[in-house]
């Protein structure tokens, strides 16, 4: 299903009327995970066809029945189009026991959209906020963590992402106006301000006794940190312009920052360089450290922001072959949903044990050679998504403190649950992938883990867990059978960002 949709209409891709709309009728086109596109799904041709030119690696390409087709890959997030539409990607749809989406009515159609926004805005919004956490054991989240912690989910009526991503920007924004700092400026003029600088003086006024060379220190807002800023204010300028929500709030903005200059081209493309050096400039001013670390914040978002927006994505997307000017750039955001739904469950779940007992400490994706031939070398590892450590009882209060102070690499380590999760749907237990029953009994074993569970996504409380029983090929063997483990199939509800009946699996 494609929609297209501005703030108060709902339309359905493929109408005809809708294949030349007048310009005004910019909006969001919504589409999903897997979804194949065609021209007919446009409400504009010009931007199908930009699409297909730009070969990014998010969208497969395919010639069907004469027509060519976009497949959309396992990738959420907006692109820009050179119409001034923007297409929005949601997750896939996952099975539930409401009506099929070819049945539902057009609201039908919104509520489910705007249910999804909601849920994808809480993930987002929750991997933002783990950066208060260790960096060391949270999963990697380079291309999420640069919204800042003001960033929240929309409680009531959950806005597109273009609109939320706007309005993250312009909370820092509105938070953290232009740095000033003092700056060296010389100056050849009729009055003699600050200090006179003798050699230059007698080499350019020789001849104009009337005229003197100074040294002055200006308040100056033209820091390249806030340079760099203005550049992703002004990228985001056309989502502004097209905003109902946003653009009076973005025009004053802009008037807040109109004395601050945007970045050159050879600037652009030497970003990474230039972001560096505005961090350490923004470092060395004498500013509170809180109004440093909002600063930071906002530079780190605009810095993420101009990368999106050189249309080679997030994530390891590949770059198009065309090269674009620095004027033709538009924002590309994209984020893998396959490592972005990990990355949330793990911390969710993590959460759930911490408030059961101080006892268990979350593990993120920590490696460990599994196999290793006759000299020693490694020949596999692996890297569950989530390791549960419980820290083994004892009365006496200084052993126990020196169990909970000890690294979890020991090998005497204590692991209560091996967890495994992944962005599939799967209706029933005998839906399982054989791949995905190997490596969970593979993690059971390996860790010795009382539990191992293959968590995986749904959006109501309807599926259960579902308790996995290993079955030896020959009744000879029952008395061998290992029991240190049992698996366990975990829906995880999008929607309320917790397992269902979670507390039953816990001790």
């Amino acid at each position: 299903m494609t929609v297209l949709h501005n703030d108060s209409n709902l339309h359905t891709a493929g109408n005809p009327e809708l294949q030349q709309p007048a310009v005004s009728q910019t909006g969001i086109m919504t589409v999903f995970e897997h979804q194949r596109l065609t021209v007919r799904d446009f409400a504009y041709v010009t931007d199908f066809e930009w699409l297909l030119a730009q070969e990014f690696a998010v969208f497969g390409i395919k010639r069907k029945r004469g027509q060519w087709q976009l497949q959309v890959g396992h990738y959420i997030g907006i692109v820009h189009l050179p119409s001034g539409m923007v297409l929005e990607i949601l997750p896939k749809r996952m099975a539930a026991t409401n009506t099929p989406p070819q049945r539902q009515s057009p609201s039908e159609q919104q509520r489910a959209i705007s249910r999804t926004r909601l849920w994808v805005q809480r993930m987002l919004a929750d991997l933002i906020a783990s950066n208060d956490s260790s960096p060391q054991t949270l999963p990697n989240s380079k291309h999420l963590g640069q919204f800042g912690r003001h960033a929240a989910p929309l409680p009531i009526n959950a806005l597109p992402l273009s609109d939320w991503l706007i309005q993250q920007f312009l909370q820092g924004l509105t938070q953290h106006p232009p740095t000033q700092h003092y700056q060296t400026q010389i100056d050849n003029q009729t009055s003699v301000q600050g200090r006179l600088v003798i050699k230059e003086q007698l080499q350019r006024n020789l001849l104009q006794p009337h005229k003197f060379v100074c040294e002055r220190s200006v308040l100056s807002q033209d820091m390249l940190a806030n340079r760099l800023i203005k550049s992703a204010l002004e990228q985001l300028s056309p989502l502004l312009q097209t905003s109902v929500r946003f653009r009076r709030i973005g025009a004053q903005l802009s008037t807040t920052w109109q004395r601050v200059s945007a970045l050159h081209a050879h600037e652009l493309t030497q970003l990474a360089t230039v972001y560096q050096q505005a961090k350490r400039q923004l470092a060395m001013q004498p500013l509170r450290v809180a109004t440093v670390q909002g600063a930071q914040q906002l530079l780190e978002m605009a810095y993420w922001l101009l990368r999106q927006s050189s249309i080679a994505g997030a994530n390891g997307i590949a770059p198009p072959v065309t090269k674009q000017r620095p004027s033709s750039l538009r924002l590309c955001l994209l984020l893998d949903m396959n490592q972005a739904f990990e990355q949330w469950a793990s911390l969710r779940i993590a959460a759930l044990f911490r408030r059961v007992s101080t006892d268990y400490q979350p593990l993120f994706q920590a490696q460990r050679v599994w196999l290793n031939d006759e000299e020693g070398r490694a020949c596999l590892s692996i890297r569950p998504d989530l390791l549960i450590y419980q820290t083994p009882p004892d009365n006496d209060n200084s052993t126990h403190t020196h169990h909970k102070a000890k690294t979890v690499t020991n090998t005497a380590c204590c692991y209560s649950h091996v967890i495994d999760i992944k962005w599939k749907t799967l209706a029933n237990a005998a839906a399982i992938s054989p791949s995905d029953a190997y490596q969970l009994a593979s993690y059971a074993q390996a860790y010795q883990a009382p539990q191992a569970w293959l968590v995986y996504p749904v959006q109501d409380d309807t599926q259960q867990p579902k308790r996995l029983r290993q079955l030896p090929v020959t009744e000879a063997l029952t008395s061998k059978m290992p029991d240190h483990a049992t698996l366990w199939l975990i829906p995880f509800n999008v929607n309320t960002g917790t397992i269902n009946k979670g507390s039953d699996l816990l001790p």
